[in-house]
């Protein structure tokens, strides 16, 4: 087999090991003089050889080869510096070469130097070297921050806003950007020079393009430096607290966001202020051509190129004012037969698309001529059409890196600081002759690109999520007559021009992952809007247009249409508007066209109309037939036992039969053959291998998805062979395939434990435990990686030590990863990272206190556990975080699990104090989960009593009379919950309360100094003193009584 693919590879690097040994033979020999000239002739060949080399060398030997090669040339040979820091540039970025430590001091000195001493021309080729050398290696570059950096920084020169020389400034901006990227684990940044790159990031956002200045390396120095801040915001942990700094960055952030996007030119101040009204959006006159084409001054039925934006997809809305024949084609296709309709007009359909404020042409403000800036043949020659090709493309990238940016500043600026600036992001209805102020609706409605509409979304998606404070104080029910505007009206026509830019979006869109941002986004408003408060008829507008959508094409937009309903439904109050949605028959949902469109009603008055009235049933409301179940529920629960996929176009959907909308299901993998399922299994396997991240990535979660299959995960070879190769993608270098590989770790391990609890021994016993041990290794090590990796590492984490047997845990071989693997989760549990990855840690301790194998309350980690977690249950800002500490604190079912009496007391009084602040939050959407976090609590609580021994009880009798009335209230609010429950048919397991509570009862005393406690309490007798009783039978009757 090695001789039937020797010819295509040689031997891997073996080309690169000869121009190795060619730079070795050209060092001077002693006593041998070489023509320096002859020498410099070669040199410049052999680097041009290698920038055209195209074999994939080793790393070793590319580092290897750029050392000799910077050791050969001198830097008072200008010509070969720029040439082998072309070299550097192009070995480096081409391969993907990651540049050891020892290399890499010796190869940043070089630079440095050149940097100091060669002469300006050579400075761009040298700085793109230093790009390269510093890319994820900031941390290893510390101490040559100084020089770079510093007060006098070389990168803090070349990048000074007075440097004349554009490429030289982008450069440096460039390799400060590099410096600035974090890698996971390793020390970032000190923030005296977080501070220089940030205030050289924001100066050059706020620079403005001079004439001399090329408008393509315009753009890559806007590019440049928004990786730059976006590396700060993401990396640094950065938080945004200063008025002005926010400010300052959410001005430029706006200019750019809005950067070559066609037909507009906006001019943004130096910084931001929190207003509720739009502020500075003064707008530049836009050259005659870009705006107004000579070729479209007169209307002309010329034929259209026919690629021309055909990758976008979007329909030419013009003005419905002007063309009233729009809504005829559009809206039939999107929204149904419009003859069901109550409304004929065809403006008053395209009103019932997008709800237009009075005195405003319909779809006038956001339909845009974006396509009119397409140049057509007769305009520009070939070589003219690829440069503004170009050029659109650089500008669409710029606008994008904005929106990333601004997407990872909403996460570093606190929600009520952010929502001052509301007014400047989120579009408003404008006043009668005043123009639209531009916004992130502005975005998703004219820019060409659909990538950049989806960023946008994506954005304001972020603004919306958790705004339910915020948007509580809109109200528009009732008319207001008074001089001035108040801020609940202004909020109230914000969140209705929401509605109709977004729903605009929706028709106007045929991308289906910008579709998928547009229906995500609607969500969010719907989530967080206070429809109780706004007049009707928004929450149906959406209802009518979304209705299409659950039987598109795509699956990730039939999903979010579901989720979208899903949210409709949910609104609190409940509305009679949504009421009488859900009882429009299916008949009336769904026609021949594949959309969904009930009964509409266009006004406040028809609602009235439409509503029962007083006594009478709500059955008997317009368009309601009782006998006929709800369509949606038919839909959800043909989804839930047919899944099928589309199978026929939006026109042959047949909705109330649910008969054609669906494929048959697909085959499942048992139903598979087995010689089917084997050639699955090796092709995700080799696949796993791929070079190319993306298919590696592919190929890693499939694994996860397949070791869940009951045919597989009994299978302990396909266990392990899964295992291997998802260890293998563990420690690749792309992020996403990491990402990718912990998800499906954490899959494997929960497989392991289900396993253990069905085959019992046998599977323990077969499976490696040189395997076992290097998941651990793993896991802990990719503990310490990016939030992404990390949430699902932890989880593994606790399933493997959940694993382990007293065998493995005997093996000193273990004990060290043991220790290792549980320090891990100590600190991540303590740590700062996102919730989602502290809740996997707090899961994680839970499973390990499973284990009865290992010496919990013995070992010095488990003082650290139990301290950890009960730091978080005490003061941790997110409750769902708080429950799960709360659980884990309640697992250990033996009373020498919990240690010491001092440390079981301070177990017991971190609880106490928990729930006592299961009601301080400073966010409003934490609420909701504190009665849940007080139920948890409780029943660690008790769980502790019924477990402690008489020397606990002094601690926790003194924590009870200091604190009886919030502990009595709570505990019996949460057995009168129980009780409840039981009554209604839930079981809930009491059986623990009487010993914990009697072990309190001092001769009859009362446990809880309440009034309610001393009656319900104090009157429990013990279960060993009430024969044949069953456990809890008693608190239950003291309850009842009490």
């Amino acid at each position: 087999m090695a001789a039937v693919a020797g010819p295509e590879e040689p031997e891997p690097g073996g080309s690169f090991r000869r121009y190795l040994a060619r730079l070795g033979a050209l060092r001077p020999q002693p006593g041998a003089e070489r023509p320096d000239g002859s020498r410099r002739t070669e040199l410049h060949l052999l680097f041009d050889q290698l920038i055209s080399e195209s074999c994939g060398p080793a790393p070793a030997d590319v580092c290897a080869l750029l050392v000799q090669a910077c050791q050969l040339v001198h830097l008072d040979q200008e010509h070969l510096v720029s040439k082998v820091c072309q070299l550097i540039h192009h070995l480096l970025n081409r391969f993907q070469v990651m540049v050891d430590e020892q290399n890499l001091n010796f190869l940043l000195s070089y630079c440095i130097s050149a940097l100091k001493q060669c002469s300006s021309w050579t400075h761009v080729e040298i700085l793109q070297a230093l790009a390269a050398l510093v890319y994820n290696n900031g941390p290893k570059c510390q101490k040559y921050l100084p020089d770079l950096l510093g007060q006098a920084g070389l990168l803090v020169q070349f990048s000074d806003s007075a440097q004349p020389d554009v490429e030289l400034r982008r450069a440096a901006v460039r390799s400060m950007a590099n410096l600035c990227l974090s890698v996971p684990g390793q020390p970032y940044l000190d923030e005296s020079y977080r501070s220089v790159c940030f205030q050289t990031f924001l100066s050059v956002l706020q620079s403005s393009k001079t004439c001399d200045v090329d408008d393509i390396t315009f753009c890559m120095l806007l590019q440049n430096a928004l990786k730059g801040i976006q590396s700060l915001l993401n990396g640094g942990k950065m938080k945004l607290m200063q008025t002005d700094q926010i400010g300052s960055l959410l001005a430029v952030l706006k200019k750019c966001m809005f950067h070559g996007l066609p037909g507009l030119s906006i001019e943004m101040p130096a910084a931001l202020y929190p207003a509720p009204l739009p502020q500075y959006d003064k707008r530049s006159p836009v050259k005659q051509e870009q705006s107004e084409p000579a070729t479209f001054k007169k209307k002309s039925k010329g034929k259209q190129k026919k690629g021309e934006f055909a990758e976008e997809g979007r329909e030419e809305l013009g003005d419905v004012g002007n063309e009233p024949v729009l809504g005829a084609d559009m809206l039939k296709l999107h929204l149904g037969d419009v003859q069901n309709s109550p409304c004929s007009d065809p403006q008053t359909r395209a009103s019932d698309v997008a709800y237009v404020p009075a005195g405003k042409d319909p779809l006038s403000s956001h339909c845009t001529n974006w396509k009119r800036i397409s140049s057509s043949e007769s305009e520009y020659s070939d070589a003219e059409g690829g440069i503004q090709s170009k050029m659109r493309s650089y500008q669409a990238n710029v606008r994008q890196g904005a929106l990333a940016c601004f997407l990872s500043a909403i996460k570093s600026i606190e929600k009520r600081v952010l929502y001052g600036y509301w007014s400047a992001f989120v579009p408003d209805a404008p006043g009668i002759g005043s123009p639209q102020s531009v916004s992130l609706m502005t975005i998703a409605l004219k820019d060409p690109s659909p990538k950049t509409r989806a960023c946008a979304l994506q954005v304001l998606s972020a603004i919306l999520e958790g705004s339910k404070q915020f948007l509580s104080v809109a109200e528009d029910a009732n008319d207001h007559k008074r001089a001035f505007t108040p801020f609940s009206v202004t909020i109230a026509s914000s969140i209705r021009e929401l509605h109709r830019c977004l729903l605009l979006a929706l028709v106007a869109e045929s991308s289906s992952q910008t579709l998928t941002q547009i229906i995500k986004c609607l969500a969010n408003l719907v989530s967080n809007a206070p429809y109780s408060r706004l007049k009707p008829g928004l929450l149906t507008r959406v209802w009518n247009q979304i209705k299409p959508y659950i039987s598109h094409k795509d699956v990730n937009v039939r999903v979010s249409s579901l989720t979208l309903l899903g949210a409709i439904v949910s609104v609190q109050a409940p509305l009679p508007e949504v009421q009488l949605l859900l009882q429009q028959p299916s008949s009336s949902g769904l026609n021949n066209s594949g959309s969904a469109t009930p009964h509409r009603f266009n006004s406040s008055e028809q609602w009235r109309k439409a509503l029962p009235s007083e006594g009478e049933p709500p059955d008997k409301a317009a368009g309601c037939t009782s006998s006929e179940p709800c369509w949606l529920l038919r839909l959800c629960v043909s989804i839930i036992i047919l899944p099928r996929e589309d199978s026929c176009s939006d026109s042959d959907a047949n909705f109330p039969a649910f008969s054609s909308v669906y494929e048959p299901c697909p085959l499942r993998l048992e139903s598979l053959q087995n010689e089917q399922q084997i050639l699955c299994v090796t092709l995700l396997l080799g696949l796993n291998h791929s070079e190319n991240p993306l298919v590696k990535a592919a190929a890693a979660r499939a694994l996860g998805v397949y070791i869940l299959f009951s045919c597989l995960r009994q299978d302990v070879m396909f266990v392990a062979d899964t295992a291997n190769a998802i260890l293998n993608s563990l420690h690749d270098k792309s992020p996403n395939v990491r990402a990718k590989a912990a998800w499906s770790l954490g899959n494997l391990t929960d497989t392991l434990i289900i396993n253990m609890e069905t085959m019992g021994q046998s599977f323990q016993e077969e499976f490696s435990d040189l395997l076992l041990l290097k998941m651990l290794r793993s896991a802990t090590e990719a503990s310490k990686d990016r939030d992404k990796v990390k949430s699902n590492a932890v989880r593994a984490l606790g399933n493997v030590l959940h694993f382990l047997q007293p065998c493995h845990i005997a093996n000193p071989r273990f004990r060290e990863a043991i220790e290792e693997s549980l320090q891990a989760l100590i600190s991540t549990v303590q740590s700062e990272a996102t919730m989602k990855v502290r809740w996997n840690a707090c899961y994680a301790l839970g499973n390990v206190f499973k284990n009865p194998a290992l010496p919990l309350g013995e070992a010095p980690w488990t003082t650290q556990a139990y301290s950890a977690l009960s730091s978080v249950v005490k003061s941790c800002k997110n409750f769902k975080v708080r429950i799960k500490s709360a659980m884990a604190l309640s697992i250990p079912s033996k009373r020498e699990c919990y240690g010491s009496t001092e440390q079981f007391c301070q177990i017991w009084s971190a609880l106490v104090v928990a729930l006592q602040k299961s009601e301080d939050t400073e966010d409003f959407l934490e609420f909701k989960y504190s009665a849940s976090l007080r139920t948890q609590i409780c029943q660690a609580l008790l769980h502790l009593l019924s477990l402690a021994k008489s020397t606990d009880l002094p601690v926790l009798r003194e924590t009870i009379a200091e604190n009886g009335d919030a502990i009595g209230s709570h505990v019996l609010q949460y057995l009168k919950a129980g009780v409840e429950e039981n009554e209604a048919g839930v079981h809930t397991d009491l059986s623990v309360l009487p010993l914990g509570l009697c072990h309190l009862s001092v001769g009859g005393a009362a446990t809880f100094q309440t009034a309610r406690g001393l009656v319900a309490v104090s009157e429990v007798p013990s279960p060993s003193r009430a024969a044949g009783a069953r456990p809890g039978c008693c608190v239950l009757t003291a309850l009842r009584a009490g």
